[in-house]
């Protein structure tokens, strides 16, 4: 997936990810409805601030991560949907 410049710039410690598409089927190649899709957990770092004060920032542009269910903040950025959260909610980089 290539990274898209944003005209935005996250602060301090927070990173801007762009969320994976939602699952369409299951593993058994059930056809998932809308209203039962889960969050998706997995992302691209598109932008990620500088740090804090002696802490800088662990992950960059194009890291693929794992994040918490419920991290972060939903933005929408010229009708398309992304995550603003600290780095401390990012789990693991895959």
């Amino acid at each position: 997936m290539a990274t898209k410049k944003l005209n935005i710039t996250p602060l301090h410690d927070r990173v801007i990810v762009k969320p994976a598409a939602a699952e369409e089927k299951s593993a058994g190649g059930i056809i998932i409805p809308d209203t039962a899709k889960e969050k998706p957990q997995r992302g691209v770092v598109l932008a990620a601030g500088p740090g804090k004060k002696d802490e800088p920032v662990t992950v960059k542009a194009g890291n693929t991560v794992l994040y918490g269910k419920y991290a972060g903040t939903e933005i929408s950025i010229e009708g398309e949907d992304y995550l603003i959260m600290r780095e401390s909610d990012i789990l693991a980089i895959i």
